[in-house]
């Protein structure tokens, strides 16, 4: 019985440590599910850095294990040495090969195919399998006029002729159902991107709706922002709801995320911001990018959720690593930037965007040979923007041209694009060296830094970090941003010099100034994990933030742009256009831009989109008046304290604040005149109002004002003035003359002419 009792024990021990060790393994598999899901995605951040390096000016933080995860794996190794210590007596070699071979056969089951129908219905497929004479790893539709997919059971067809379809005849069909869609898919997406012709353009987005029609995933989350917006198709916000409600069943991301826009903005639908919260997190888990975006912006704001930077620098540093690794040698496109609040109020202004006749000029300009025409029309062509559409084969000739010239940045420009390489330009180590060396003999600093590159990654020529840093240097000197950038790389990795993170941080400064996307990147990535300065997750989340809004997708505030002259459909209400406008001038005056802060005080000043509230229109001038000096904001609170509108009535104030918006902007002195000269009038009429003038003059005293005979000296005066108002009369009289008489009017002589004709 004791032997019984102690086995008894021990198998009870067993199951329990198995037990144990499929709940500890399956808790693994969990947990490493949620990192994939949440990591894999797009790099998730590690937070603090546990070491980093440097590729291509661009920090990168190196995975490492933390010391409480070596700490729990140590304690989980030593628990299960103490286990397998316990229960030595257990045989448990034959448990594992058992469950080993289970494991096994399993794998192997889930990845046979069985044959349906044909001379072998149910027996597994052969791969590979012999037909005419070649070998099938997989699956064929060769044979078949159908397309229907088959396999072969033994080796040799030929010989055997044992066959089955792989799939049924309903999952043939849809198998080729989605090859046609996909097909109109691509020819719908080859005439979009090879046009720029809007008839050509709305031609594709029939391709792309008969293939949405068919259920082509693509097809379908075009064609359903196509409908949002109206753009080449009729607007219709129900049926892009439709289609976005299908993506998300499907699980797109990019479905889930533009049902989380409909229903955070309340179009087509019943406002929600817990249902929109929910399809942005869904989006984000998926991978979509401008969801991760949203809900960044929104924990740093603290929109519908719980304010946390430590979230929003999560989901921005997770896109902002997706948009420096895009970044290339040349930059990529550049984006320009116009803000149609100042289009509104000063409509003269530039707004950056060339005009096509000014382009033409500088064409024109270029054919002639005007070098400096020729330079700029490939800068512009190279990167894009102000209007110009990125395009490497005009930007290649027109560096070529003035290459040939001379021009030191012309063949600088050359020497990136080699070095890059396109489509257009063959990627050439030599030839950009050939470039870059050229221009650097001329000192210009963009071959400088072209040079550094090639010395500190081998691009043509032996590492030589000493060189390398010799020409970023030069290069830094004369504010070239790539020079900058590239030598503060060197201290921050400590390449060639020793590791200092001040003279990094100083370099990626310098760099950020000029706007080079991967200098804000490095900044926000050393403020993020506290390398060389105090960690700062404020400061890192806002330059993650800008590095965001340098991606790609910020090509389509351009589309919006043009959209918006040439006032396209617009898919808010008229009567919704104030609350809305009110909402984001909220959100950007938070981010700091002056113009928002004022005209939420003129939206709470004029009830637009709200009730009239002047206590809330001061707040928000005084806010733009003491954080950004605002001249306009200084004006409106001097009008506010001149009327006592949401203050007391205070003229003094209201000549403090005219005199302070006179000095901030030499544009408000004018107005600011106007306001003055009225403002004194307005002052003299109360002060006349507030005082008695009988009370004045009862006051004074003649006698001892001016003496006891003072009536004698003001009679005197007044004689006076009698006798002299008698005398100028007189003299008046004097000095008119008599008229005089009617005369007859003598005839006028003509004046003799110059040459009398001869008797």
């Amino acid at each position: 019985m004791g032997r019984r009792a102690r086995l008894g024990l021990v198998l009870c021990v067993a199951v329990l440590w198995a037990r144990g060790l499929a709940a500890a393994d399956e808790e693994g598999n969990q947990d490493e599910s949620l990192e994939s899901k949440t990591l894999s995605a797009e790099d998730q951040v590690k937070d603090h850095s546990t070491g980093t390096r440097v590729v291509a000016g661009q920090i990168f933080l190196e995975s490492g294990k933390p010391d409480s995860q070596s700490e729990d794996e140590e304690n989980f190794h030593s628990q299960e040495e103490e286990k397998e210590n316990s229960l030595e007596e257990l045989n448990s070699l034959e448990t594992s090969n058992l469950l080993n071979k289970d494991l096994e056969e399993g794998e192997i089951q889930s990845t046979v195919l069985t044959a349906i129908g044909g001379t072998a219905d149910g027996e597994p497929c052969h791969f590979p399998f012999l037909f005419l004479e070649k070998e099938y790893a997989e699956c064929t539709a060769d044979g078949r006029e159908d397309g229907r997919l088959w396999c072969a059971t033994t080796y040799d067809y030929k010989k055997d002729q044992k066959w089955g379809f792989c799939e049924t005849e309903e999952q043939s069909n849809k198998r080729r159902q989605m090859q046609e869609a996909e097909e109109v898919y691509q020819t719908g997406m080859k005439i979009l991107n090879e046009s720029s012709k809007k008839a050509q353009k709305k031609e594709a987005y029939q391709y792309l709706l008969k293939a949405a029609d068919m259920n082509h995933t693509k097809a379908m989350e075009k064609v359903s922002y196509a409908l949002l917006f109206g753009d080449y198709l009729k607007q219709n916000i129900q049926s892009s709801k439709e289609l976005f409600e299908k993506l998300t069943e499907e699980g797109s991301p990019r479905g889930q995320m533009a049902l989380g826009f409909l229903y955070a903005s309340g179009l087509g639908v019943n406002s929600s911001q817990a249902k929109a919260l929910v399809y942005y997190t869904f989006g984000a888990l998926g991978g979509n990018l401008i969801a991760h975006m949203i809900l960044g912006y929104r924990y740093w704001a603290g929109i519908g959720v719980l304010q946390s930077c430590e979230s929003a620098l999560t989901h921005y540093r997770l896109v902002a690593n997706h948009v420096a690794s895009d970044i290339s040698l040349t930059g990529g496109t550049v984006v320009q930037r116009i803000r149609l609040a100042d289009e509104v109020e000063n409509p003269g202004m530039a707004s950056g965007m060339l005009e096509e006749d000014l382009i033409q000029y500088y064409q024109f300009l270029a054919e002639k040979g005007d070098v400096q025409a020729q330079v700029g029309l490939g800068q512009l062509h190279l990167h894009g923007g102000r209007g110009v559409e990125q395009n490497h084969q005009r930007a290649f000739e027109y560096f070529n041209q003035a290459a040939n010239a001379g021009n030191s940045h012309a063949m600088a420009f050359l020497g990136k694009m080699y070095s890059e390489g396109s489509d257009i330009v063959p990627q050439s180590n030599e030839t950009a060296l050939q470039y870059f060396k050229k221009a650097a003999d001329m000192g210009n600093p963009v071959g400088q830094s072209g040079l550094g590159m090639a010395y500190l990654y081998g691009r043509g020529v032996p590492v030589n970090y000493e060189l390398a840093l010799k020409y970023f240097q030069k290069a830094a000197e004369q504010g070239w941003v790539d020079g900058q950038l590239q030598l503060g790389s060197m201290y921050y990795n400590g390449i060639g010099v020793k590791r200092d993170y001040k003279q990094a941080l100083k370099y990626f400064n310098l760099a950020s100034q000029g706007g080079h996307i991967l200098a804000f990147y490095n900044l926000a990535q050393m403020h993020a994990t506290g390398t060389g300065v105090m960690r700062s997750c404020h400061t890192a989340v806002e330059l993650f933030k800008n590095v965001c809004e340098r991606g790609r997708w910020s090509e389509r505030l351009m589309t919006a742009y043009n959209s918006y002259k040439d006032e396209e459909a617009s898919i808010v209400g008229e009567n919704e256009t104030y609350p809305r406008a009110l909402l984001h001038w909220n959100r950007a005056a938070s981010q700091g831009y002056t113009v928002a802060r004022i005209k939420l005080g003129d939206y709470h000043f004029y009830g637009f989109g709200t009730d009239v509230d002047y206590e809330t229109a001061f707040i928000h001038y005084r806010l733009a008046s003491e954080q950004q000096h605002s001249a306009q904001a200084m004006f409106n609170l001097g009008y506010m304290h001149e009327k006592g509108l949401g203050i007391k009535q205070d003229i003094h104030l209201a000549k403090r604040f005219y005199d302070m918006a006179a000095e901030a902007s030499p544009d408000a002195q004018v107005p600011v005149f106007l306001a003055l000269c009225k403002l004194g009038v307005i002052y003299s009429l109360q002060y006349v109002r507030e005082i008695n003038i009988r009370e004045v003059f009862s006051h004074i005293d003649m006698d001892q004002l001016l003496g006891p005979e003072w009536d004698l000296y003001l009679m005197t005066i007044i004689a006076l003035l009698l006798g002299t108002v008698i005398a100028y009369r007189q003299r008046q009289h004097q000095a008119i003359p008599r008229p005089a008489g009617l005369r007859p009017a003598v005839p006028q002589q003509e004046p003799p002419p110059e040459h009398q004709p001869p008797q």
